[in-house]
């Protein structure tokens, strides 16, 4: 039997001047609770977070995500899990981005967006290059 080899899943950085149409395609009207969401998980999780601009990724199967736009080291601290890890900016959007859709699914039970969304985001994270550190993040 031949094995076929799956494409790995794309990231684009959203252009500037795409992106006031970005929250309102990925999260409808719930796109500014998503994004007030994902600041105040980055200040929970990162002590050393000062609150400033985000990048926005669209990936190839459909999901999104974002990261700090300062490219710098970001620690993470999870005391759910005893996780407590620095991690460059991507990865740290990743965490953070899978942190608020898992609770935006929890919040708002009813909207399928964000489960969705959730699992796009995660299969994109189970092929990143920082697979362990975003897996023992979130577990």
């Amino acid at each position: 039997m031949e094995t076929i080899a799956k494409a790995p899943i794309t990231s684009t950085l959203v252009p500037d001047s795409a992106r006031l149409r970005f929250m309102s395609r990925h999260f409808d009207f719930y796109g500014i609770v998503f994004e007030r969401q994902i600041d105040a998980h980055m200040h929970y999780l990162c002590e050393n977070y000062t609150r400033g601009g985000w990048s926005f990724f669209e990936l190839g199967n459909g999901g999104c995500y974002l990261a700090p736009t300062h490219q710098q080291s970001y620690r993470l601290v999870v005391g759910g899990n005893g996780f407590d890890n620095t991690l460059d900016a991507e990865t740290a959007g990743i965490v953070v981005t899978l942190f608020s859709l898992s609770h935006m699914s929890f919040r708002f039970p009813s909207v399928e967006v964000f489960p969705a969304r959730f699992h796009q985001l995660r299969y994109f994270a189970g092929e990143h290059p920082n697979v362990r550190a975003i897996f023992a993040a979130i577990d």
